[in-house]
């Protein structure tokens, strides 16, 4: 109706001053000048989110069929526009046939019944005295109510189909979405690794160290106060390392991120705690790095230390739970290799094989033997933390390997360090 009053007030004045609402003819004039403004107003962003719950309340279409959002290109404005100008134009039309149709066709349909209406001149009527018969002016009546229902019903049909192809999600809004959605599944993937490497690790240690403690209990005591301050350890710190994945859920914050959170932990400060709880449980664990002692890792980057130490943590709760014997880790930083299992190879290597950038990266190797018929889970390649340690490594350009060789169980992983690391 605005459009329509100002494109009558534009039309009228064009024709001397007029009132359009009085011609037929320059109301459809004023119609026709109305549609252009629709279009150029339905240009504007918000348009297509208040067509898209419009159509949502009122036409039944799933959601999914439905873009979200305002038009991010003029792609989407236009075809938002497109609608919007076909929306406004057909309810104009049902809109002006709702006024005028509904009492034409009472007074038609009890034209024969009501004395007043007898005499139809007076009432402008005479154009229904067809001399056909009393009953011609009802069925008019009802055919023109009829005819007003299936125009309405017709209408929005039309709209509930053309709904999906305008208000749609253009190739752009689905880029985006894939784009949101891969990162929510990236985030709960990182929740999930968090969890079931902090959590699962501490309750494989806590396990095997209570059950150390109790099989020691009465020939060992100073076996078993260690095992329990081992244990103490552990929870203490996999509830403040909870915390801080709780935070990432609440938040939307890194892990280790929101202010007063447990830090992650990293191979540089963290790795010999680490290596102690785990022989708290009785298992002998040797740790050497190449060249030199385990522990001097404070020059690694910040993101490669962190998830380093996960990978060597889920390594260890795979020995605590199905291994047979002693643990054996090795780390070295070293330069690639021509040709390394999981590397393609490439042209960019120097004589020696190390790149010419000087990136290195970092290996660590995890051994154990095969578990005997002892009663513990079998092993498997396929576990969730062996996959959780695959794509951290996946996600820094790195390739984990686990499997058995040689009658042992061997966990690889190649962590690259980048050109600027030391």
């Amino acid at each position: 109706m605005p459009y329509f009053l100002l494109a009558e007030v534009v039309v009228g004045a064009a024709d001397g001053g007029v009132n359009a609402l009085a011609s037929f003819p320059l109301t459809l004039v004023s119609y026709a000048v109305a549609l252009p403004l629709v279009a150029v107003s339905g240009m504007f962003p918000l348009t297509r989110p208040m067509s898209v719950a419009a159509v949502r309340a009122l036409c039944g279409v799933p959601g999914e069929l439905l873009a979200r959002g305002p038009g991010r290109s003029w792609a989407a404005r236009g075809r938002a526009s497109a609608w919007w100008t076909l929306h406004l134009g057909l309810g104009a039309v049902v809109s002006a046939m709702t006024l005028a149709v509904p009492p034409m066709g009472v007074m038609l349909t009890a034209l024969p019944l009501v004395t007043l209406l007898a005499d139809t001149t007076p009432q402008g009527l005479d154009w229904v005295a067809t001399g056909a018969g009393a009953y011609v002016a009802p069925l008019i009546g009802v055919a023109l109510l009829g005819a007003l229902a299936l125009c309405a019903a017709g209408a929005g049909a039309l709209l509930a189909r053309l709904a999906p192809v305008l208000l749609g999600p253009t190739g752009a809004d689905r880029l985006a979405a894939a784009e949101e959605r891969a990162a929510d599944l990236a985030v709960r993937n990182r929740l999930a690794r968090e969890l079931h490497d902090a959590v699962g690790h501490a309750l494989s240690a806590v396990t095997l160290q209570a059950g150390a403690a109790r099989r020691v209990l009465e020939t060992d005591p100073e076996f078993v106060r260690e095992a329990l301050a081992a244990i103490e350890d552990t929870t203490r710190r996999t509830v403040g390392e909870l915390d801080a994945v709780l935070g990432l859920l609440r938040e939307g914050e890194g892990v280790g991120e929101r202010p007063g959170a447990a830090p992650a932990p990293t191979l540089a400060a963290d790795l010999e705690g680490l290596l102690a709880r785990s022989r708290a449980g009785g298992v002998r664990i040797t740790a050497r790095q190449d060249p030199g002692p385990v522990g001097d890792w404070g020059q690694l980057p910040a993101i490669v230390s962190r998830e380093a130490y996960r990978i060597v943590q889920e390594g260890l709760s795979n020995a605590l739970r199905h291994g047979g014997g002693p643990v054996d880790l090795r780390l070295r930083v070293h330069r690639p290799k021509v040709h390394e299992p999981g590397r393609p190879r490439g042209g960019d290597r120097a004589p020696d094989g190390s790149r010419p950038d000087g990136s290195r990266e970092l290996e660590l190797i995890m051994t154990n033997p095969l578990a005997e018929d002892t009663g513990r889970e079998p092993r498997t390649g396929g576990g969730l933390g062996l996959r959780g340690a695959a794509e951290r490594a996946v996600l820094l350009g790195g390739v984990v390997e686990a499997g058995e060789l040689g009658g042992q169980w061997r966990l690889r992983a190649v962590l690259p360090l980048g050109g600027g690391a030391r």
